[in-house]
């Protein structure tokens, strides 16, 4: 007896999600049906005009926004950014430098430069606890 695979689909928001795009910006079709395993690599590999389009011109879903200013979301959100920005509004956010962008951005470097130094101090315990094993 075989058993029949089924597909894989998913919800337009969660393959908006992992192609990086804002929901409501893509195409009616999309947002109105389910979208396969084997549709989504298509779209991945071989993006159609509309895709393209909103990955390099926007709306931006916010964790593309935060990641193309340098900050968290809940950065974006205490920054009172709260919906999709286009590229150009980013490209005008980084010309224009407001005080809680800085702010927001040296926070996300303290928390990068934290998570590397506990990266670091957790290597060199392992590293420590495998030479006195080899003791």
């Amino acid at each position: 007896m075989k058993s029949q695979q089924s597909t894989q689909t998913m919800k337009p928001a969660t393959a908006a999600k992992k192609l990086g795009v804002y929901l409501p910006a893509t195409p009616a079709s999309f947002q109105e049906g389910v979208v396969s395993r084997a549709e989504l690599n298509e779209l991945q590999a071989n993006p159609p005009e509309w895709l393209r389009e909103l990955r390099l011109n926007g709306p931006h879903p916010r964790p593309v926004v935060a990641a193309k200013l340098g900050v968290s979301i809940a950065g974006l959100a205490r920054g009172g950014v709260t919906e999709a920005l286009t590229t150009e509004q980013i490209e005008a956010l980084k010309q224009e430098r407001p005080e809680w962008l800085e702010k927001e951005r040296a926070t996300q470097a303290e928390v990068r430069k934290e998570a590397a130094r506990l990266k670091d101090a957790k290597k060199e315990k392992a590293d420590r606890e495998g030479a006195a094993e080899r003791h």
